[in-house]
């Protein structure tokens, strides 16, 4: 309990750019009640939330995503950072929904494809997108086209992204977006894809925009995307 005192301390004697540099350090050990801690202490400053999460959290995770690019952090130390993020995000999320403002990139539609029950990999490339400023919809597992169909119409995301991790289910991608062909929606949506048994050969084969070699990979490819869009 004292030591939370002290750590407590120390973050509101902190000024605003230290505080901000303690923050990022907290979300790279993974400390979420710091990050928490640290995210009420800037907003009661009179710090706008788009400021706190753009300088803070989105900076913080765009450092964890280059050292788990770099094998420097792994899956579950980033499943921690990521946690962390979070923990800031709660104070974060009403305030964002509230204001016309929001820095967010935009909506990015996930799912594993159907048949296929596997989903680490895509809740790590899921928190990477939020950590990169998206609002990420998940729409979980064994996703058949018509998920994908109905979450389009109703989120009209900036990137739809579809995940796979059995061989057997990897062709399944390519139904999808031949059905977004047909319907005309591959002309205006990005759709990028992944999972451990793809390859860019295969990404290109099914008409992909784009190929996610990992989490870190796909949401700066993501950001990328949005620029281009934009």
């Amino acid at each position: 309990m004292s030591d939370d005192q002290d750590e407590e301390i120390i973050l509101k004697d902190l000024d605003d750019d230290e505080l901000v540099e303690q923050m990022q350090d907290d979300l790279y050990d993974g400390m979420t009640a710091e990050v928490s801690e640290g995210t009420q202490i800037l907003l009661d400053r009179g710090w706008d939330a788009n400021a706190v999460l753009t300088d803070a959290l989105v900076e913080g995770m765009r450092i964890v995503g280059i050292d788990f690019r770099d094998g420097i952090l792994f899956v579950p130390e980033v499943l921690q950072c990521a946690n962390a993020m979070k923990g800031g995000m709660s104070l974060l999320r009403p305030i964002l929904a509230e204001s016309e403002n929001s820095s967010s990139l935009g909506t990015y539609v996930i799912g594993t494809v159907k048949g296929d029950i596997h989903d680490i990999g895509k809740n790590l490339v899921g928190m990477m997108l939020e950590g990169a400023g998206f609002e990420v919809i998940d729409l979980g597992i064994n996703n058949p086209v018509e998920n994908y169909l109905e979450a389009i119409d109703k989120h009209k995301p900036a990137i739809l992204g579809m995940s796979a991790l059995l061989t057997t289910t990897m062709p399944y991608m390519g139904v999808v977006i031949e059905e977004f062909d047909k319907r005309g929606i591959l002309k205006e949506l990005p759709v990028m894809v992944g999972g451990a048994p793809l390859n860019q050969e295969f990404a290109d084969a099914i008409n992909a925009h784009t190929y996610g070699r990992d989490a870190a990979m796909t949401a700066e490819l993501a950001k990328v995307i949005v620029g281009k869009n934009r």
